[in-house]
């Protein structure tokens, strides 16, 4: 009778494996971490290591001596201001003379000073408006309140717009019914009806819905997208909750009468609805941004690029009084735990330093990839993904994604987030080239803010002129990026202006 044996035995095999080590996992941790963020982390990092201690700034006498025997020996491996900083004679290369089409700074067939009241210029009146602004943002009462006054004359349905703006919630709905507020009025309610019809149509779109539905279908119709196709997909809100499955796309498209292709983009255009319209006011109060990076021009020409050194936090490894504790010291452990600890900090002053460099590396490249953009503005934005920084500096894609996260640039232009500056690329009419969709997006908000005081540019019409100055764009596209400015719709903008001027003359102040 044969059986079966089993046996255990060791066999060598060879393979290939990335371990992430503690000090890998905490180096890319700091790398992502902005300079306020990081000193955080290393404050917690002193209370951990006794070997640590806060460095501060570098001060030399006359003769070029430090204060201390510390500050110099950790001089060299953590200085005081890491920049990066540009020859003339290649500076002079990339700001007057452009090296090719790629870097010229796009015309959109006009002068680039015609921009520049549009691209974060400083001229006063800019400035005065954006103080009015940061002084104090409306609130969606005192926005909508101005809209009763403006559009309801009959005095009756202005006060049963009040009682229903007493109604809404933070998010911008109405959640009481309205039987009671007819029977709380002495009025009918049909009347109550037609009030809350006119006030649904007013701004923010969407709001005094009494569900997502309407609020949902009340932005759609604002946007004259409200087909009979939108209206049935409204109808099937839940089959969305969950994200559609192929089966769910299927039966969407025989409800509403489309192919799968039309349901997807459909399913996008709901998705880019607010379902909270009123959370575009009483915002909370936005926190100051410090810049981690900060850039200047040269004299001579060029651009120096630096670490913020006022919110750097600067450390140092204490090896004196490592030494005056390595020689009180008998027990094994605790030497372990010594060494151990002189390890981790010296790792911790070497990981900050290569942290600098490599934000360095990145916001240099940058900077010289954008060239055109701090000398002419955002229209001069040319197209950049993370792949083409990477390639020129010979890192990975991975470790710019991390760079360009939460880090913010201080430019002779104003403060912008490195991710800021990476763009998608859209085709020129003529087939050759490509403009940045930042410039783009400028350029839409610069032809809406240029509009007539009596007329408004439909979206069709913005792809027109767009086309006509080199820009092969497609109309849904400049809707989306319309939305995303957070610019009404020309219908809207439309209503808008024919409100302001009716109060004007009301007032007086405008021409009979």
């Amino acid at each position: 009778m044969n059986r079966t044996g089993f046996s255990q035995r060791l066999e060598p095999r060879l393979s290939q494996a990335l371990i992430m080590t503690p000090q890998l996992q905490q180096a890319i941790k700091m790398l992502q971490l902005s300079n306020l963020e990081l000193t955080d982390f290393i404050n917690h990092e002193i209370q951990q290591n006794p070997l640590l201690e806060r460095r501060e700034p570098l001060r030399e006498d006359a003769f070029g001596d430090y204060d201390n025997d510390a500050q110099r020996a950790s001089a060299a491996a953590a200085p005081d201001t890491l920049s990066g900083e540009f020859a003339p004679d290649v500076a002079e290369h990339w700001q007057p003379e452009w090296g090719g089409d790629g870097d010229r700074p796009v015309d959109f067939g006009g002068e680039p000073q015609l921009w520049r009241n549009h691209n974060g210029g400083f001229d006063a009146e800019a400035r005065s408006g954006l103080d009015q602004t940061a002084t104090r943002l409306r609130t969606l009462r005192e926005h909508l309140l101005e809209q009763i006054g403006t559009d309801l004359g009959d005095q009756g349905d202005r006060v049963i717009a009040l009682h229903l703006l007493d109604l809404l919630d933070e998010d911008g709905y109405l959640r009481a019914g309205l039987d009671g507020v007819a029977g709380l009025l002495g009025c009918s309610l049909p009347r109550v009806e037609g009030v809350l019809a006119r006030l649904q149509q007013f701004d923010p779109a969407g709001v005094f819905a009494r569900d997502l539905k309407e609020c949902l279908a009340l932005q759609l119709r604002d946007r004259n997208r409200l087909d009979p196709a939108m209206a049935a997909l409204l109808d099937h809100l839940e089959l969305l909750a969950d994200g559609p499955s192929d089966g769910d796309v299927a039966a969407l498209g025989r409800i509403c009468g489309v192919d799968a292709v039309d349901v997807a983009d459909m399913i996008r255009e709901i998705q880019s609805l607010d379902p909270k319209p009123g959370h575009a006011f009483d915002p909370p109060l936005a926190q100051p941004v410090v810049p981690d990076i900060l850039m200047r021009a040269q004299p001579k020409g060029g651009w120096v690029v630096e670490l913020n050194a006022e919110t750097l936090p600067r450390v140092l490894v204490n090896n004196s009084y490592y030494a005056r504790i390595r020689q009180a010291t008998r027990s094994k452990t605790e030497k372990a735990y010594l060494t151990e600890r002189l390890h981790a900090a010296n790792w911790l002053v070497k990981a900050l330093h290569q942290r600098a460099i490599t934000i360095l590396k990145v916001a240099a490249e940058i900077v010289r990839q954008q060239a055109a953009f701090f000398h002419y503005g955002v229209p001069s934005l040319r197209p950049l993904i993370l792949r083409d920084i990477a390639d020129a500096i010979g890192m990975h894609e991975s470790t710019i994604s991390r760079v360009t996260s939460n880090k913010y640039m201080a430019t002779p232009r104003g403060l912008y987030e490195l991710k800021y500056f990476f763009t998608s690329a859209i085709a020129t009419s003529s087939g050759s080239g490509a403009h940045s969709a930042e410039a783009v997006r400028h350029r839409i908000r610069a032809l809406i803010d240029d509009e007539p005081a009596d007329d408004t540019l439909s979206d069709e019409r913005i792809v027109e002129l767009l086309r006509h100055e080199g820009v092969d764009i497609a109309r849904r596209t400049v809707a989306k990026y319309r939305e995303a400015m957070r610019i009404a719709s020309s219908v809207r903008r439309r209503r808008t202006k024919q409100r302001t001027l009716a109060k004007m003359r009301r007032h007086g102040g405008g021409a009979a």
